[in-house]
């Protein structure tokens, strides 16, 4: 099974998060810093929930695969 949306957005999220966070950080700007944390720990909790789905549809997958041998 291939990756999903919400894995993709996920790491993406993370990903724009980081960056405003360092941004934020080296600006000594906290609301952009914080801002960049939110977007980062929402963004992980995506990708999280997104490689759980994947998981679950492999295992149903797998588990169609034995029973229709």
């Amino acid at each position: 099974m291939r990756i999903n949306d919400d894995e993709v957005q996920g790491n993406v999220d993370k990903a724009s998060g980081t960056v405003k966070e360092n941004i934020g950080r080296a600006l000594s700007d906290p609301i952009l810093e914080n801002e960049g944390a939110d977007q980062r720990a929402g963004g992980d909790v995506q990708a999280g929930f997104g490689k759980a789905r994947r998981k679950v549809g492999e295992v149903v997958e797998d588990i169609g695969n034995k029973l229709g041998r």
